[in-house]
């Protein structure tokens, strides 16, 4: 099991692409597994036959166990064999779960006792014991457990908290089953990362209360010395200019200035984060959103800044993004005018609680102050929206903090030098 990022210490095998006796490539994918932070494909790193595959689906592996034996040509080293000899005695995964003796037990039992990672990991946070988890209805496949499911039980008081008689009744509010006519069409399967996403942003909006505030700000100056050093950049530092490493570099000066937006909840505690690792929203191919980190963006100049951004960016299209690329973010930017859109009202990223939103820049005419009097010129103007936790962040310091951001944005120095 290979290392998979910082602090990652184990992974839930998903799926074999490959079979005992299957022929496999050098950097072919060979099988998929699960954190509690992300997916990945795994490729094989030798050329061979599958002799033996080691653990199967559902399984929990350390990093850097032997999974899987693979004989190259008869060329298998002897340290490979005293590998495969000692992972034959395997451990079961310590994430399986015994039953409740049955006189305890008040609601029905999961079949399937697997739980990733991740599941455990929610569980953690809110104090649920094992025996608790093997109480709630799952809805996955095989009788799997799913996020979905463990914040819906959440939502409805964990009615199985305490253990009672089969005698009683649960009495906890059940949300009415509702038969809605939700019409006919092409039927599209929700894949993994699509539904990884949906359980994020419906917990998120049940954990944040969310306000959004509104300010816009003149961008003139700001794209004006970007159309005229962006060629002077890339034949300096051979990297391009995009707005992206200008918009980071504005907003973590920003949350230098208001340190309380940079933050997260833990119960009825406030951690205010020392570092500022900005989260960026980019689209992957299949349409659906990752959030890379530029992590330190406030301790990078601009020429740092525009190499972790197009390097996070390439690897975003390309879909080789790592754990430690998506990881330790403590604040999101999600540039919805890149969609062409004027404002947004972006979803948390969990456990942040604040997000930005960065509207389309375009230019209109507007009012301006100058020597001899108000004067209307055309300018470059762009909508800002921040979603920010009301249990933590009042309206003062989100507005405040938006509106620096646009200060930020106005006030930027036509002189600077790339």
């Amino acid at each position: 099991m290979p290392k998979l990022g910082e602090s990652i210490t184990e992974a839930a095998i998903i799926t074999w692409f490959k079979n005992v006796g299957d022929s496999i490539e050098e950097d072919e994918m060979l099988l998929e597994v699960a954190t509690d932070k992300v997916d990945s494909e795994v490729p094989s790193n030798v050329s061979g036959v599958i002799e033996e595959i080691l653990y199967q689906a559902n399984d929990v592996i350390e990093i850097g166990e032997t999974i899987a034996i693979i004989n190259t040509d008869g060329q298998v080293s002897a340290s490979t064999t005293k590998e495969k000899t000692i992972v034959k005695e395997k451990k079961e995964p310590q994430n399986k779960i015994k039953s409740a003796p049955k006189k305890l037990v008040a609601a029905t039992q999961n079949n399937n006792t697997f739980f990733s990672p991740l599941l455990i990991s929610i569980a953690k946070e809110h104090h649920i014991s094992f025996e608790e988890l093997a109480r709630i209805p799952a809805t996955g496949k095989d009788g799997r457990l799913r996020k979905s499911d463990v914040f819906q039980y959440l939502e409805e008081g964990r009615p199985f908290q305490f253990v009672q008689p089969p005698s009683q009744d649960p009495t906890a509010y059940r949300i009415p089953q509702l038969n809605f006519d939700k019409g006919e069409g092409k039927i599209i399967k929700m894949d993994r990362m699509r539904k990884m996403i949906a359980d994020h942003m419906v917990y998120s909006k049940h954990t944040s209360p969310h306000v959004t505030a509104y300010v816009e700000a003149d961008m003139t100056n700001m794209v004006n010395w970007r159309n005229a050093n962006k060629k002077p950049f890339q034949e300096k530092y051979g990297e391009r200019l995009t707005f992206t490493p200008l918009f980071v570099e504005a907003v973590a000066k920003a949350v230098k200035d208001f340190p309380n937006i940079n933050t997260s909840v833990d119960g009825d505690t406030i951690i205010v984060k020392e570092d500022v690792n900005i989260g960026m929203a980019t689209a992957l191919p299949s349409g659906n959103l990752i959030v890379p980190v530029v992590k330190n963006a406030d301790r990078l100049d601009l020429k740092e800044l525009a190499v972790h951004v197009n390097e996070l960016s390439n690897k975003a299209r390309e879909n080789k993004l790592s754990g430690d690329d998506i990881k330790g973010s403590t604040f999101t930017i999600s540039n919805v005018g890149t969609f062409g859109s004027v404002m947004g009202t972006p979803i948390i990223n969990q456990p942040e609680v604040a997000i930005l939103a960065l509207g389309i820049i375009k230019k209109r005419p507007e009012v301006i102050e100058t020597a001899i009097g108000d004067e209307i010129a055309i300018r470059s103007m762009m909508y800002l929206s921040l979603s920010f936790d009301h249990r933590v962040v009042d309206g003062y310091l989100g507005g405040s903090f938006v509106r620096r951001v646009a200060d930020y944005f106005e006030q930027f120095d036509m002189n600077r030098k790339v």
